[in-house]
Formats: C-alpha cells, structure tokens, sequence
C-alpha cells in the first residue's frame, strides 16, 4: 500500500486481515504508530491489527505483484518515483487517488507498466497515528470500481476485483475507464467542495438549502466539463449524485476538509482547481468551483499559509 491514509489504511487493513500479504509504506508518527501498535480500524467496521508490515523505504521491500497507489495528489510524482525498486515484471499498479489525471502522471515515471485507475467510495480517514475511522458504506453502493482503460488489462482488473471482493471490500470491475473516472471526479468536487467551503459535515451541507445547492452546482459544472471533453456522462448523473449524497453517512467530511481542518497541505489543484483548468481550457464557466477554489487557494499549502 504506497500510502496508509484513508483510503490505503483501511484496503491494506482488510487485505491483511483476511490473510492477504500486505506491506504499508508510510512515514511520521503513523509509520512510529504502526510500527509500535499496528493497525486499528474504527467506526462502522471495526478491527485491529497488532501486528502490520510496515517501511517508510521503498528499496527494502523488494518486488511486490500489487501496489495500490493511494497517496496525495500532491505527491503523485514524487511517490511514483520511488516506486521504481518494487517494480517486477508483472508488477500492476492500481491508483485510487482523487481527480482524474494521476495514471498518466504515474505512467509517465514507470515506463510500460501497467496503471490501472480505481474509483474509491467510502468516507475514511486518520483519526490519529495507527487509526483510520472508516464512517460507513455510501447508500449500498461499492467501495471500489476499477476501470479498464486497455483491452489487456481485462485480467488483471478482474483478478484485482477478485482480491478486493475476497477482502470483504465490495468491488466491481467498470469497461467504460473515462466514465467511471469522472463519475468520481464529479462526485468529489461537489461534496469536497460544499464541506470544504462550508466547513460542515455531509449531514449539515445536505439539509441546509444553500449549501445543498453548492454541492448541486459543482457537480453540474463538473459534469458539463468533462462532456465538453468527450467523456459520455449520462444525462441523470447529476440527479444519481444527489441521490448519493442522501446516502452519505451524515458524519462524513471530504478528505479535503478533514486535510483543512488539520492543516495540512491540500488536494485543491487537482480538484477544484483542476476543474477550475479544464473549464478555462474548453470554454466552460465553472464560477462556483473556480469561487471556491479561490477561496481555499490561500490554505492549500498547510499551516504556513491562509
């Protein structure tokens, strides 16, 4: 698990738990936590590892057959380089990063291999040093999609699929990549945005009439972009969305906010502001993205701005 945040602590947790071999590549005091009391999960799905395989060096791990990729956008190139010495023959790699532009960045650094991109759907993130607060499944729906970007990559996605499903993660295999990609990007910068600008939970942002349409908006600006880009958005996604925002469990925050409120650095170029690019790009008006994306700009790089 190249990152042991969210999304990674809480994959890599339910692997190892049902005996997958599982190595965690962190760093700071969740690396000291991990490495000292191993891995607890908290919330809705509850376990605890006491003992997790874990380096914050890549070059002692040796070659591995998986890597989920689940690091800051922020830090797509400099993780993707480090990479390099568990690279086999076979090696896949499998994002589940937010936006839509990090398998390109990734294959750009490791050459031929294969990049699959995955969309994950669960609010989850470090509550503190050694623990990931997994807050619930979104209205049924699964915890992961992969998407298929090659007709070569048909096994391997399955096989992937197939391991995460074995994992008791909920997953599905997706033919239509793009689709998929920008289903989740939509979905993301509204409820990133609405929690973000707002400072509120999911339940606060979708009872309030004015911030329910924040979330409304972006995801219309959103879904309006990639069209203009070529993606086959179908027509009743931004009613689905909204339909999957009731469904959140009301204590979720975004990863965005949660990363505000810690101040920590933040995904916000290649969320608001990637949509912010795209829509400047292809003539689209993003004015409540590009709003909130410019009133975030000054806190994006953590506590020495804002």
């Amino acid at each position: 698990m190249m990152g042991a945040g969210g999304v990674g602590g809480f994959l890599g947790g339910k692997i190892a738990q049902c005996g997958g071999d599982v190595v965690f590549i962190a760093r700071g005091a969740h690396l000291d936590a991990l490495t000292n009391k191993g891995l607890s999960i908290v919330g809705s799905d509850s376990f605890t590892l006491p003992i997790v395989s874990v380096s914050a060096d890549t070059g002692a791990i040796g070659l591995v057959d998986v890597i989920m990729f689940c690091v800051k956008l922020y830090d797509t190139k400099k993780a993707a380089a480090q990479l390099k010495p568990m690279l086999g023959p076979d090696t896949v790699i499998l994002t589940l990063q937010n936006g839509v532009e990090s398998a390109k960045e990734i294959e750009k650094i490791v050459g031929d291999y294969e990049v699959i991109s995955g969309a994950a759907y669960f609010p989850a993130n470090i509550s503190a040093p050694g623990e990931i607060n997994f807050k619930g499944v979104i209205g049924g729906r699964c915890l992961v999609e992969l998407g298929d970007s090659k007709e070569t990559h048909n096994n391997t996605g399955k096989r992937l699929a197939g391991l995460l499903n074995k994992s008791n993660v909920p997953s599905l295999l997706r033919q239509d990549h793009d689709v998929m990609l920008w289903e989740k990007f939509c979905w993301i910068a509204g409820v990133s945005g609405v929690t973000a600008a707002t400072r509120q939970t999911i339940g606060i942002s979708r009872a309030d009439a004015d911030m329910r349409w924040l979330f409304v908006s972006c995801v219309h600006e959103c879904a309006a972009v990639g069209r203009a880009m070529g993606v086959g958005l179908k027509p009743d996604l931004e009613d689905r969305l909204t339909h999957l925002l009731d469904a959140n469990p009301a204590a979720g925050k975004s990863s965005l906010l949660v990363d505000l409120e810690n101040g920590r650095r933040l995904e916000l170029d290649g969320l608001a502001g990637a949509l912010h690019r795209f829509g400047q790009e292809h003539q689209v008006p993003t004015p409540v993205t590009s709003t909130i994306f410019a009133s975030l700009k000054s806190f994006r790089d953590g506590p020495a701005s804002g």
